[in-house]
């Protein structure tokens, strides 16, 4: 039984005995039933009175339990003159405005929270309490290069790629650094939060190759230009005074003239090659910032092919073209590009060795270049070190014909990918 019926039957129960109680006087003492009366109707008044000011709190909390239950925290009670009622109604008022201002608060903090991270460069993945990734951002579909429905409900270790073996055994205290295709290199974070009182986890996904890309090229810059200052130093004066002793070979001995001058041919051409081995290395520090304008891909591909036509028939390699139906047009440094598109073709021709083929394939929607051979594959532990200065497979190689394509690639922005694909084809990609 509620306290509202208890308190209407203690009312009607009371009158009811003094209504009784009149009954009984009324003929034997009239003063007295008046009195009884008046009595009476001075109870009912009270008890009108006291029910209307124990029933108003009780609708009060009520409504504002209701309204706490709906959330609603936009609700609040007027002063009514009363002093116990005004108090409670400004306990609640009170508190109703402290719980919408925490909501509001709770609010741009969640807004803020979630706009930083779809705003991120880095890679987020939450995790749900069974370990699923049940929130993507833009930069970890880009960095994992898979759209959001494609991720949502994976476990992280079956990622395609290198990724799933990256996270598979990702702990918070062991961050994962992965390398892609010899360039791309990000490091995968494991760590938590508390959601409703449980731990949950989430990855963050680092990119670290641009850093380590500009670390790496402010040292080898330094170096180079140290070696390259010092040796053509010494190359310019040691050539000098060998070409100087020319003079002498006349006054030798007529079969002592021929070693001498060969002995002096040799060491000149021998300094040359170091001069030029130097300028090579040189070039990756002078690269300048590319000076951009409209150029025909498909008009570079077809004079780089014809600048290795004669190497390309010694070695009985076929060109297979299949260009986009309209030009090829991009905002690029076409002397620079075209040197970046020339060390891609001959590396092909030179995977290849003899008797393959190279297809050359172009789109405009994207604007992308693919560039394949048939040549060996490259092995998973050359993989990973493709495009790092120094670097080669090749017996007499240099190490910096893929650094020089990356810098001139990345100093363009453009995307790029060097990789064996599954069909067994090495192809290089350009994302214009």
């Amino acid at each position: 039984m509620s306290l509202r019926l208890k308190f209407i039957l203690f009312a009607v129960i009371i009158h009811a005995v003094l209504i009784v109680l009149a009954a009984q006087v009324m003929r034997r003492n009239a003063p007295l039933f008046v009195g009884l009366e008046v009595l009476l109707l001075i109870s009912i008044l009270l008890t009108v009175q006291l029910y209307k000011g124990f029933v108003r709190p009780f609708h009060l909390i009520a409504a504002g339990t209701e309204a706490i239950r709906a959330k609603d925290f936009s609700m609040k009670f007027v002063p009514v003159g009363q002093r116990e009622m005004d108090q409670l109604i400004h306990v609640y008022n009170h508190m109703i405005e402290e719980l919408r201002k925490e909501r509001i608060t709770q609010h741009e903090k969640s807004f803020l929270l979630e706009s930083l991270i779809q705003a991120s460069p880095a890679g987020v993945l939450l995790l749900s309490f069974d370990g699923r990734i049940e929130g993507t951002n833009p930069a970890a579909e880009r960095i994992l290069g898979l759209s959001a429905t494609a991720i949502l409900g994976q476990q992280p270790a079956q990622l395609p790629g290198h990724w799933g073996t990256a996270l598979a055994d990702l702990s918070e205290q062991a961050p994962h650094v992965v390398q892609l295709s010899g360039i791309q290199t990000y490091r995968a974070h494991c760590s938590h939060f508390i959601d409703r009182g449980f731990t949950r986890r989430f990855i963050l996904l680092e990119e670290l190759t641009q850093d380590l890309i500009r670390q790496e090229k402010q040292a080898y810059e330094k170096l180079i230009r140290m070696m390259s200052h010092e040796i053509n130093n010494s190359i310019g004066a040691i050539n000098s005074i060998l070409q100087s002793f020319h003079y002498y070979t006349p006054q030798l001995q007529a079969e002592d003239q021929p070693d001498f001058t060969e002995a002096l041919d040799v060491s000149i051409g021998r300094n040359t090659h170091l001069a030029n081995f130097m300028a090579g290395f040189a070039n990756l520090v002078r690269l300048p910032l590319p000076q951009r304008q409209p150029t025909d891909v498909h008009e570079m591909l077809r004079a780089t092919a014809r600048l290795l036509q004669v190497q390309a028939e010694r070695r009985r390699i076929q060109w297979q073209w299949e260009l986009a139906p309209t030009p090829l047009v991009v905002l690029l440094d076409p002397l620079q590009l075209e040197q970046a598109v020339l060390n891609i073709c001959k590396n092909a021709l030179e995977a290849i060795g003899e008797d393959g083929t190279v297809w050359v394939r172009t789109t405009n929607t994207p604007a992308r270049l693919c560039i394949e051979n048939n040549g060996p594959g490259i092995a998973p532990e050359v993989q990973q070190r493709l495009f790092t200065p120094f670097f080669s497979t090749k017996r007499d190689g240099q190490g910096i014909g893929l650094t020089l394509i990356r810098d001139i690639l990345l100093q363009h922005d453009f995307t790029f990918r060097l990789e064996t694909q599954e069909n067994g084809r090495t192809a290089f990609s350009i994302l214009f």
